[in-house]
Formats: C-alpha cells, structure tokens, sequence
C-alpha cells in the first residue's frame, strides 16, 4: 500500500525539513513507525507539507505552498498534518502518517472528510520524528475508513527501548460489535460553538450510537477545557521552544511569523510558571476524571465547524484556537482518540466530524464506536437529529438475554403472531449493527439467537461499508450463528426491495430441522469475497478483527 509521510518524520534519504528550510537535514535511518511499515511491504511515495514545526491546526503556516482543501479551497486544509490529509482525501495514497499534540491528526481528518487515528502516547515509537512538544506528541494516521486506521496502527504500534518516551501498552482487544458503550457527551455551554447545522448533524451521530446500544450522559466540559488552554497560552509553550531555540537565536526570520509569535512567548516563562502549569493539569486532570467515571468513552465534536481561509488571514491565532476547541485537552489528560465522518458531503454540505475519546490503552475501544459511526452513515444521513435525551435502543429483545444461544429452538418459539414473518438475518441487520435500524423502525422485533444447519458457508462480501455478509448453502461448511426476527408482514414487501444484489431472501435450513426465511446470497456475489466460515458468524469475525 502507498503511503505518504509528513515532513518532520524521518524517512532515509529525503530530507526532513518540518516546513523550514533552514532547518533542514537529510536522514540515514527511518523513523521507527516507518521502518515497520515498511517492513509490512508498505511503499513511501514522499514527503508532506506541514503548519512549520507542527505547530498549528490550519495547515496555512507554512513557507511553501499550502494545500489544498480536498473539499472546498475556500476552506482551510487543517493541521499541522495538512498535507498528509490532503494526499489521502485525493486518492494519492492509501493513507497516511501525521503527528499530533494539540489535535493535528484529527482536525485535518474532519476539515477534509477522512478518518484519523490519534493513539495513546507511546504506543508508536516517537524515535525518528522532529518534536513539537516531546511530551505529548504522538505520531497519527489518516485514512478512508476505521478498519484501514486500525491495520495501520497493527503494524507499527510496538513497544521501542529506544524511545524513551514509548510505553509497553500493547493493543488491546476491540469489544463486540454489541458492546453497550456508556459515552459522555459535551452538555449545552459546550456545544455552543456549533452553528445548528454542526449541532444537528453531532447530535444525530450521538444517536445512531444510542438506538445502535449506546447509553448517553452529558457532562460539563469546561475543565476540559481549561486544561487546553494551557496547551498554547501555558508553559508547554516552552517545550516547543526547546526545539528550536538554536534557530531562533542563530536565524529567527527563517521562522514563519505567526510560528515565531507563538514560540517566543517561551521566553516570558520561568521555570516557576512552569510548575505553577503543572500542578493547574493536575487539579484540572482530577475533576475531569471524576467527569468521567462510570464512562466508558466521550463523543466530542471533532471541531466547531469549517473554517475559511479568509476567516484565518484576519485573525490567525484566535481562528487556529476555534478549531482546537475539542482537541487541545485530549493529549494533556492522555487519552486515545480516533476522529470519523458523520455527514455525507455528497450532498453539497460542509463536513461533519465526531471524534472518539478514550482513556490510555483503550484504543480498540474507540475504534469500535468510530467504526460504529462510519457504519451507521455509510450510505446517508437523515434529514433531522433527535433531543440528545433519548437514550433508548430501537432493538429490544424480547427476552432480557440476547446473549443466550438456542440451537435447537422450536416451533413454539419460531412462530411470531398470524401478522408478522419470522425473518433470519446473519449480519448487518443483527442487534448492535449498522442496518439493525432497517427491522426495528419497521416494528421488527427479536425473537432468539440460534444456527443454520451444519451445511452453510459464510463470506465477507466485497464492497460497503457496511460490511456485509453472504451466506450460501454447502454440504462442506459449517453452523452459523444467526438472529430470528419478527417483521410486519406489511413491511416485508419495502424490506425486500432495499435488499441490494447479490443478496436476497429465500428459505434457511436451522440445525434443529426447522427451516425459516432468511437471508441466501447469489453465487455470483462470491467473486473476491472471503470465506469467515471458521468463525462461526458474522459477529465473531468483526470481533477478531481484519
């Protein structure tokens, strides 16, 4: 896969310039995370422009030619990784890497309607990349969807002695596709910054995550705030200026203006501010893990909306500040995030971006709520959100144990009312699943868990997202794990026509004997699919990953 390197990660021979010519040196050795993936077969195509020493999240303070907004020129690109975004949302390469302390792995991800990857600190090698502020900068990935992300981050995440600020955190697990997350959401005064177009389109990702399972909690995000102003107008200023305090003092004027403007407020700094600062994060940290007990993950707005170019010449530090509202806490309080599309810009709209925060170590977590996301807007958006209140599931089991499998149910339980049709489904359409909406808002509802007779094989088709599944009848295969449903028998007509080829409903032998409408695909659909049969069902395959 190709892939494209922002400029101030070293890759041998080409020079590592972090936006600034006269800082610039040509390396002998890879960065640590580009050694592995080239080591996975991963081919660098070059280097990426930057916001000069990554330090800004506009993608405009740069000596050489900004990028280009793939969306819209009139926008911002977003940084400090605005060129690795950029390459990505054109297609130049399958993805790419940036870096991120303040929010630059995710802001350009939302500015140019991509998916970006912010891992724990130190679960990639830092050995290689040029610092904005050591402490707290991660190495980022952009891609097209979650699952590229997470492959990504599979093959360079590792622990590096080298490194002395990597952590042996390894990578957990993501939970089932089910899992019935607990997310904190930013109550009103926080939301304010959204115009009602922003509002709507985060309030109704919050509730596909909710009708998908999801219990939702508002909570007060202003220490986390607090604690992201301390990011740029605290003493982490300094630990930038450690970076290029030899510059500045040797050959200031190399230094882009607004970039210089920013780092030179170090110089007001005492080591006595910086103390202060310290003790602030740590006063700050604990009330907002109080916030977050009992949570699982926290949704944010990944930023308060576009920004113009026009808007960021007239005012650039105020305007840089904006789109790091919901950013520039998360690297302080160590916490894992992954930022995914929530509109479909097809239509003519702005993007909208929802970004996944979790605690350190939980990576997967997020991922799988991102995934969740990307699902749920895979093919639209509706056209209203709902009141952020709501916090019920659409599908609700008709016993409180979905869990429980039955493999030998019986007629009894298999026959819904004289109105409805028992419906199997074997992907998708299954509790905690992105098209699940398509039964239960049509009044569909659960009857049991239960399995095909041992003589079907189950394929991950190709093409969605959604991904989806086709089940086919082989005297070679296997059980597989399917859910019963009861569907209006004056529903089934419109369900039946949104079925998309090669799928289609026919009879399914059960391993009790019984047979039941099901989901059956074409043999036609097989070609470049894979064969999951070995996992025994649809959910169990997600859950062990790509």
């Amino acid at each position: 896969m190709p892939f494209a390197v922002k400029d101030n990660i070293d890759v041998a021979g080409l020079p590592t310039t972090a936006a600034c010519p006269a800082f610039a040196y040509e390396p002998t050795e890879d960065a640590a995370v580009v050694s592995a993936l080239r080591a996975a077969g991963a081919l660098v195509l070059g280097k990426t422009n930057l916001d000069q020493f990554a330090t800004g999240l506009v993608g405009m303070r740069t000596p050489y030619p900004v990028p280009r907004n793939a969306l819209d020129a009139q926008w911002v690109p977003g940084g400090s990784s605005s060129g690795s975004a950029v390459a990505v949302a054109h297609g130049l390469v399958s993805f790419s890497l940036g870096t991120d302390t303040a929010g630059s792995g995710r802001v350009p991800a939302a500015l140019n309607n991509l998916v970006g990857l912010k891992p724990t600190l130190g679960l990639l090698s830092a050995r290689g990349v040029v610092p904005a502020c050591r402490t707290l900068d991660t190495v980022s990935i952009f891609a097209l969807t979650v699952a590229d992300a997470r492959r990504v981050l599979r093959a360079c995440a590792g622990y590096d002695d080298a490194d002395p600020f990597s952590r042996a955190i390894g990578l957990l697990p993501e939970p089932p596709a089910s899992f019935p997350a607990r997310i904190g959401v930013p109550d009103d005064t926080a939301l304010a910054p959204l115009n009602d177009a922003d509002r709507t389109a985060f309030e109704h990702a919050m509730h596909r995550l909710a009708d998908d399972g999801a219990s939702l909690t508002r909570i007060d995000l202003q220490p986390f705030q607090a604690i992201a102003t301390l990011l740029y107008h605290g003493a982490w200023v300094a630990e930038r200026h450690s970076v290029v305090s030899a510059l500045l003092d040797e050959h200031s004027q190399a230094i882009f203006p607004v970039t210089r403007q920013i780092i030179e407020r170090a110089t007001t700094l005492s080591a006595t501010d910086a103390f202060r600062d310290i003790y602030r994060l740590r006063e700050l940290t604990r009330t907002c893990v109080h916030a977050m007990a009992g949570l699982d993950a926290l949704c944010v707005p990944s930023i308060p909306g576009p920004l113009t170019v026009q808007d960021y010449e007239r005012d650039p530090v105020r305007s840089n500040d904006r789109l790091g509202t919901y950013t520039n806490f998360v690297n302080l309080l160590d916490l894992c995030g992954i930022a995914v599309p929530v509109q479909n810009v097809a239509r003519g709209r702005p993007p909208a971006s929802v970004t996944v925060l979790a605690r350190a170590g939980q990576d997967g977590l997020a991922s799988a709520l991102a995934a969740r996301l990307q699902d749920a807007f895979a093919d639209t958006l509706g056209a209203t959100g709902w009141p952020l209140e709501r916090t019920t599931t659409a599908a609700t089991p008709a016993s409180g144990d979905e869990a429980r499998m039955d493999p030998s149910p019986s007629v009894e339980a298999l026959t819904p009312a004289a109105d409805e049709l028992a419906l199997a489904v074997v992907g998708a359409h299954m509790q905690g699943m992105p098209l699940n909406g398509e039964l239960s808002t049509r009044g569909g509802r659960f009857l049991l868990r239960t399995q095909t007779a041992p003589e079907y094989r189950l394929y991950a088709l190709p093409g969605g997202p959604p991904a989806r599944p086709g089940l086919v009848r082989d005297a070679g295969g296997a059980p597989i794990e399917i859910e019963v449903w009861a569907l209006p028998r004056a529903a089934v007509g419109e369900f039946r026509a949104g079925v998309p080829s090669p799928l289609g409903l026919g009879r399914l032998q059960l391993r009790g004997g019984h047979q039941v409408t099901g989901f059956i695909c074409e043999p036609h659909g097989l070609i470049g699919a894979r064969d999951v049969t070995a996992y025994g069902g649809w959910r169990a395959f997600l859950a062990a990953g790509p």
